[in-house]
């Protein structure tokens, strides 16, 4: 997607920078709606394929819509974040960023020198959202937690499909990662909101 195609609306966070370095749908969808609330969002996606749902179909003229969907709205630039030069560009744009948004595996942003408290020291008024399937700490924290994954282990799948059959899941939805990711939006909205306090 190029810059010049993005099109903001004004809205409630207007005026808001976000680094989106989120991918799949745990993510780009709440970023998405920060956009669609006035956000500038930039998309920052790996070089090569970017984010997977690229990848995924259906597609029109070439492009999927699936990735059109969870990105619409949005910046995006390429950037290998293990190369000193687009490392010291990323810095450049946290230090004038509001938002942070990052899902990967706990630990990986630690490893690139990206932590809150590296960051944090380029832009002391960063917000930092993180989301992984399980959270930061625990037992589970590195296992991968697709939708399909979290509907079982939460027993949703039990309730769906046939009474005689298998459990089944509830089509390809994205259930978990949308309820996660409102939770996300509204701990943002909340910390904006005592930034803003003082």
């Amino acid at each position: 997607m190029k810059p010049t195609e993005a099109q903001r609306v004004d809205g409630p966070f207007s005026g808001l920078l976000v680094i989106d370095l989120t991918h799949v749908l745990n993510g780009p969808f709440g970023t998405t709606i920060l956009s669609d609330l006035g956000a500038r969002v930039i998309k920052v996606e790996q070089p090569g394929h970017g984010d997977d749902t690229r990848t995924y179909g259906p597609f029109y003229k070439g492009q999927s819509l699936y990735f059109s969907f969870v990105n619409r709205g949005k910046e995006s630039i390429v950037l290998n974040l293990k190369e000193e030069r687009d490392r010291s560009l990323f810095r450049n744009m946290i230090r004038r960023a509001d938002i942070l948004t990052e899902n990967f595996r706990p630990g990986a942003m630690d490893r690139l020198g990206f932590s809150y408290a590296e960051l944090s020291k380029d832009n002391p008024r960063l917000i930092y959202a993180s989301s992984s399937g399980f959270g930061q700490t625990g037992p589970l924290k590195t296992f991968p937690a697709y939708d399909t994954i979290v509907q079982a282990m939460s027993g949703l799948m039990s309730v769906t499909g046939f009474p005689d059959g298998p459990p089944d899941p509830c089509g390809h939805i994205g259930v978990r990662s949308r309820c996660r990711h409102l939770d996300v939006l509204r701990h943002r909205r909340c910390a904006l909101c005592t930034r803003e306090d003082g």
